[in-house]
């Protein structure tokens, strides 16, 4: 099932939210008007809905108040739209936040967090369970310890390259840039350098590979990033 569905006419916004969203690890559909965004929205199930007022068809108020006539998903409204009329009326269809543009990537991602953890606890719903151990061919990673094995043999790595670790193969066969990795382990506000990223994967496959020049799990994407290869 794909987490979260963006509905948004403009492209450039439509896909900041989708890599940021993606970069905290949920899986995203974009829409580009209001009546393709009402069938995906009624026609899959969808986490939480994420929805444009100013739409080509359908605008937003009405897609919004169909959407929650069926279904009670959370819906959070993007606009550019700034009266307060408008917020009234958005939350009188059964909206359940209102994000101003220009906005906070990070902002809209922890707004969605909150719901959908507010959204889970109320109807007593948990979330998935998370898979604790991580098995791919000898290399077996234990999440809930912290210690990772190859070939049944315990290998010692530091907090970050296990972070980095995890993270990558938990997303296999995706490519992240430097930039992409080093803002998910390391933080949007850390100080330090995305060629910390380089440092840590080289010692990463000094540590698991047999032959670090040619890796079989963490492989160099030349121009664009790292990948899980499973």
């Amino acid at each position: 099932m794909t987490d979260i569905l963006i509905i948004e006419d403009e492209t450039t916004i439509a896909e900041l939210e989708r890599d940021y969203f993606e970069l905290h690890g949920f899986t995203v559909d974009l829409c580009h008007n209001g009546d393709e965004g009402l069938r995906r929205a009624l026609g899959e199930n969808y986490r939480l809905v994420i929805v444009d007022l100013m739409l080509p068809g359908m605008d937003g108020f009405e897609l919004c108040r169909l959407i929650r006539e069926e279904k009670e998903v959370p819906i959070l409204v993007v606009s550019a739209k700034k009266e307060e009329i408008d917020k009234i009326r958005t939350f009188n269809l059964g909206v359940d936040d209102f994000i101003t543009k220009p906005f906070s990537p990070s902002e809209l991602v922890a707004r969605a967090k909150a719901h959908l953890t507010r959204y889970d606890r109320l109807l007593g719903k948990s979330k998935p369970a998370e898979q604790d151990e991580i098995h791919i061919r000898g290399l077996h990673i234990d999440k809930g310890s912290r210690r990772v094995f190859l070939n049944g043999e315990e290998v010692g790595i530091t907090t970050k390259e296990f972070d980095l670790l995890v993270f990558l193969a938990s997303h296999p066969n995706r490519v992240f840039s430097k930039s992409d990795l080093f803002e998910r382990i390391w933080g949007m506000e850390s100080n330090g350098d995305i060629a910390t990223v380089t440092v840590h994967v080289r010692k990463l496959r000094g540590k698991l590979e047999i032959d670090p020049k040619h890796p079989e799990y963490i492989e160099t994407v030349w121009g664009a990033g790292y990948r899980f290869t499973v």
